[in-house]
């Protein structure tokens, strides 16, 4: 695969097919602010982010980069970007105040003018109905680990969904199901900032529930075909050796953080070593007859999250295979790579070997690339412009290793940056920037840096070839 040199940084990709979208990502909570306009009711966000200490320097989305005023000027950004594709989510508590009864008119108002937006400036809207920003009052029922959310789910997607399909024609249900589960019920490192294993293993079952249910009713209502879909954030896990537990230990990375959810989705069952592994720690996962003809409704097309990939071992630093509790020992080492501001491992083979995998394992299953892009320590200049040569790089890698898959067989038809602006970080507030356009958070000011220049050219000269 051969590249040509732009701007002495970074090459221009070759290799992606004809059709190929170029655009950008955003979701509701990290953009929009305005948390209590027009009659939205607060998400699980809102209240983790008053917990002391939940949120880097407290930081909250209240205002964020203030998009739900700026709309307008924000697709004007897309529009003189040259991206064909905009990949945005709905805010639930927005459009469905404390997530049941009827729709709220005026927040889903919001939606429908920026589709006529997008639409009147020749960009395709490619809408993800969750995007972690659960409405508080169904968190206060129980949340995800409770089997109703799912039902809830769905009844809140047909709203959106009976107001924008006439005009939408590519739908996301969920926006990285782990994290919602695992981040979010697990670790405590998300909202709602639970630590309950059993419930987040609960979560991940009727997350996957919830899609199935709003994948089978939206395409029963849909007026014309259109791609529906899920987006899934995965990664390659590599074993530290041929040891066996280190084969095992990335096994079982591997069944967590991919198989769990692509087996259910496209083969119909859960993966028989993780129902075992599951089993060892006590907790099963909560499946009523008929729910995974319900999780393997079909879909159209798989959205792609990547971000590193991890190498993972068997062996505490003791030489022990086993904790306290008799479970295998599991622990990611080091790959020794080059890493972003999250301290994550720069990792793009590992992104051509994902996705080799998932078209070898769930063969049939286009892909798009709806979530890829990096935090580094942007300086700008004077005139606030970001020359951030580490993200276009980061571009340039991770797209040869997309086009480097599609060489190779994958199916892959696109590829939204993260993201278009410096947004609210969840956790990490405001302090992290993967925007290609900077925001100058106290004026509100964007500032496109020379990555998204870079990006700009690539979809130029990609639509001219």
């Amino acid at each position: 695969m051969s590249t040509t040199s732009v701007s002495g940084a970074a090459g221009l990709v070759a290799g992606l097919p004809p059709g190929f979208r170029w655009g950008v990502a955003t979701s509701a909570y990290q953009i929009e602010g305005a948390i209590t306009a027009d009659g939205r009711t607060p998400s699980i966000w809102d209240t983790y982010c008053r917990v002391p200490g939940a949120i880097d320097n407290g930081d909250t989305g209240d205002v964020a980069c203030d998009h739900y005023h700026r709309m307008p000027s924000d697709v004007a950004l897309i529009k003189d970007l040259g991206l064909d594709t905009y990949r945005f989510s709905v805010a639930w508590p927005r459009v469905q105040p404390h997530g049941k009864g009827p729709v709220n008119p005026a927040g889903l108002g919001f939606y429908d003018r920026l589709v006529d937006e997008l639409l009147a400036q020749g960009i395709d809207p490619w809408v993800t109905l969750y995007h972690w920003d659960l409405p508080q009052e169904l968190e206060d029922a129980g949340g995800w680990p409770v089997r109703d959310t799912a039902y809830r789910f769905a009844e809140y997607s047909m709203l959106v969904f009976d107001a924008l399909k006439d005009r939408v024609g590519t739908w996301t249900t969920l926006n990285e199901p782990w994290c919602s589960a695992m981040l979010g019920y697990a670790y405590g490192a998300h909202a709602p900032g639970r630590r309950e294993y059993p419930a987040a293993i609960a979560a991940v079952h009727h997350l996957l529930l919830g899609h199935g249910l709003a994948t089978s009713q939206l395409r029963e209502a849909a007026p014309r075909p259109l791609d529906l879909g899920i987006t899934l954030n995965v990664a390659t896990a590599y074993p530290a050796s041929d040891a066996q537990p280190d084969v095992d230990a990335a096994r079982r990375a591997d069944g967590m953080g991919r198989r769990i959810y692509l087996d259910p989705l496209v083969h119909g069952h859960y993966p028989a070593d993780v129902v075992a592994d599951l089993a060892r720690e006590g907790v099963e996962l909560p499946i009523v007859d008929g729910d995974l003809e319900i999780i393997s409704a079909p879909i159209d097309v798989l959205g792609v999250n990547y971000y590193f990939s991890q190498k993972f071992t068997g062996y505490a630093e003791d030489g022990s295979t086993v904790d306290a509790n008799g479970l295998p020992i599991s622990r990611d080492v080091p790959l020794g790579k080059p890493r972003t501001a999250m301290d994550w491992e720069i990792v793009p083979e590992g992104f051509t070997d994902l996705l080799l995998s998932i078209a070898r394992d769930y063969p049939g299953l286009p892909m798009v690339i709806t979530e890829n892009g990096s935090a580094f320590e942007d300086v700008p200049d004077a005139n606030g412009f970001v020359d951030d040569t580490d993200r276009t790089a980061y571009f340039t890698s991770h797209l040869t290793a997309v086009a480097d898959a599609i060489a190779q067989g994958a199916d892959i038809r696109g590829y939204l940056a993260w993201s278009l602006l410096d947004n609210f970080e969840w956790a990490y507030g405001y302090v992290k920037r993967f925007g290609i356009v900077r925001v100058d958070y106290d004026t509100q000011k964007r500032i496109p840096k020379a990555s998204a220049a870079y990006l700009k050219e690539l979809a130029a000269q990609h639509r001219a070839r």
